[in-house]
This record gives C-alpha cells, sequence and structure tokens, in this order.
C-alpha cells in the first residue's frame, strides 16, 4: 500500500527549529517529487519545500528562503525538512505529498496532481 507517514511536528518558540520527516511506502521513490504544504487556519494551502528524487531539484517558497532546507534520503526512502529560526507564521498544518518528480521545479509546488498525500502534522511557533 502506498502511503506517507509525516513525523516531527509539535511547539517550538520563536527562533527555535524543528525537523519534519515524510517517509514513503509503496512506490519507486525516485521516480517522485516529495514535498510540503502547509495551511494555516483561514489561509489556502501553500507549498512550502520540494525536492525530486530524481534529478535533486529542489524549490523553496520566499517566505522560508534560508530558513528551511529539505533533503532526501534514498536509501530510507525519507524527505526532511529542516525547519530554523521559526516564526509565529509559521504555525500550521503541514502535509507532505508525493507527485510526479517533474512537479518540483523553480516555479513551485502546486497541491493539483499530486499522487499520495499524508495525514499531516502541526506546527506551532509561539512568540
Amino acid at each position: 500500500e502506498e502511503q506517507l507517514v509525516e513525523s516531527g511536528g509539535g511547539l517550538v518558540q520563536a527562533g527555535g527549529s524543528l525537523r519534519l520527516s515524510c517517509a514513503a511506502f509503496g512506490f519507486i521513490f525516485d521516480d517522485y517529487a516529495i514535498g510540503w504544504f502547509r495551511q494555516a487556519p483561514g489561509n489556502e494551502r501553500e507549498g512550502v519545500s520540494c525536492i525530486s528524487n530524481n534529478d535533486g531539484n529542489t524549490y523553496y517558497v520566499d517566505s522560508v528562503k534560508g530558513r528551511f532546507t529539505i533533503s532526501s534520503d534514498n536509501a530510507k526512502n525519507t524527505v526532511y525538512l529542516q525547519m530554523n529560526s521559526l516564526k509565529s507564521e509559521d504555525t500550521a498544518d503541514y502535509y507532505c505529498a508525493a507527485g510526479p518528480h517533474y512537479y518540483c521545479s523553480d516555479y513551485g509546488w502546486e497541491e493539483y496532481g499530486m499522487d499520495y498525500w499524508g495525514e499531516g502534522t502541526l506546527v506551532t511557533v509561539s512568540s
């Protein structure tokens, strides 16, 4: 069964760090891009970051550039999102998703066409 299993959310003070993990099961890891979307109350879901497991291409939304780093461990079929210098505006439900590897581009990470979704993990940044 194809699935994505997330971990690593929680409560952290502003300026702190968290690392999210997304483990993939049941599909060919290298054929996909995996990344994160987030949704805060009252806001639309936005693509935060992604990585293509085919060519290593990455994308970051402008608001997290320089603070978040995405990486992939192909041996463990797991993608990580290291989040540093967290701000209150980073508070949201974070969802891991997998789509065709070419979906992760310099132009963005869009939710249409995603094949698999995780259940989400809550990140709360207190100010």
